[in-house]
């Protein structure tokens, strides 16, 4: 199933990245005011490990049946 689906698995890490880049900004952003961690971070953190799961999934990868 693994080369059928490489786009696609592709794309979901370029999901992940930009995530990550906006997870980032938000707590970059909370530590210079002081605010304690993003509203959002939990569910960003989540929607991240998903979709990273998916990709590995679709890459045939997925070996961590603990998620």
């Amino acid at each position: 199933m693994s080369g059928n689906y490489d786009h696609l698995a592709d794309r979901l890490d370029s999901v992940a990245s930009d995530l990550d880049e906006i997870m980032f900004d938000q707590l970059r952003e909370a530590a210079a005011e002081k605010t304690g961690r993003p509203a959002d971070d939990k569910r960003l953190t989540q929607a991240r490990r998903a979709i990273e799961k998916a990709s590995r999934v679709l890459r045939g990868r997925d070996h961590d049946d603990a998620d």
